[in-house]
């Protein structure tokens, strides 16, 4: 069996890359043990500092392989108790342990992007699409919900209306069309090349204002009023007077007075997250 996920790390950069390209990145069991592996063994790098999300081959992630999937009936009885799961069960980790990594996650999408593929695409913090890309919230086609951290992450994006929409008719939109709707952050034909522009401006930035930055959208994102004030202050308390925070300080000052506009002071590793 070919290795499902390659991390392929650039420096602080990591490029994580489904590889089940024969099957359009479909997702069987190696695939989901595979990527949740992934996201946990990046969680332990202090010195990460972003993550690109991106497919081998024709297609980012054409969803579920139910064939694979629902043919072995030990497999099918372990997707069954995992239902009945009272927490997070490793189908819902499929998104989750990027949404928890604290680093920027991008997802950079092609090809066919469906089911299991666009809820791994939603638990990025950035979507980045080509025009051309399909893009279908598919559960609906097969009798099914999404229920692979979807919900979590699709309410922060989309009306109730429009997420009902497309959750009841499994229609394929355009990568044109999921921009237009905002399901996506970024339309292009090069997704990977905006991603690194984007990770460029993250890194002159401090790694724990970042990691709290995310921490904090999704504590306060939903919230109430005063949840959300509350998180503002448990977040900042994190960070003010902090190394990288004072590191920070320094090289706004260095910046402003540099004739390159660049900064010389390194960020220590992450402390948060």
């Amino acid at each position: 069996m070919s290795e499902r996920v390659i991390i392929d790390r650039q420096g602080e950069i990591a490029h994580v890359r489904l590889n089940r390209p024969e099957k359009h990145n479909g997702m069987d069991f190696a695939m989901l043990k595979a990527v949740i592996k992934a996201g946990r063994s990046l969680a332990k790098d202090r010195d990460l500092r972003a993550v690109l999300l991106s497919g081998n081959g024709p297609s980012f992630c054409a969803g579920l392989d139910v064939k694979s999937m629902f043919a072995d009936p030990k497999r099918m009885a372990h997707g069954m108790a995992a239902l009945h799961s009272p927490v997070t069960n490793m189908f819902q980790q499929w998104g989750m342990v990027w949404r928890a990594l604290p680093v920027p996650v991008i997802a950079c999408i092609h090809g066919n992007c469906f089911g299991a593929g666009i809820q791994l695409a939603l638990a990025a913090d950035i979507r980045i699409t080509t025009p051309d890309a399909k893009l279908s919230i598919m559960e609906a086609k097969w009798g099914l919900v999404p229920d692979m951290s979807g919900m979590v992450t699709l309410r922060e994006l989309l009306p109730a209306d429009v997420a009902k929409e497309l959750t009841f008719t499994g229609r394929v939109l355009s990568g044109e069309q999921a921009g237009e709707l905002g399901l996506v952050t970024h339309v292009t034909a090069d997704p990977e090349a905006k991603a690194n522009e984007l990770i460029a401006e993250m890194l002159v930035r401090s790694p724990d204002a970042i990691a709290a930055g995310k921490a904090l959208i999704h504590d306060a994102w939903l919230a109430d009023e005063g949840e959300t004030l509350a998180a503002e202050r448990r977040w900042q308390r994190k960070l003010m007077g902090r190394k990288n925070q004072r590191i920070a300080a320094k090289r706004n000052t260095e910046m402003a007075k540099s004739e390159t506009g660049e900064a010389t002071t390194p960020y220590e590793p992450r402390k948060l997250g």
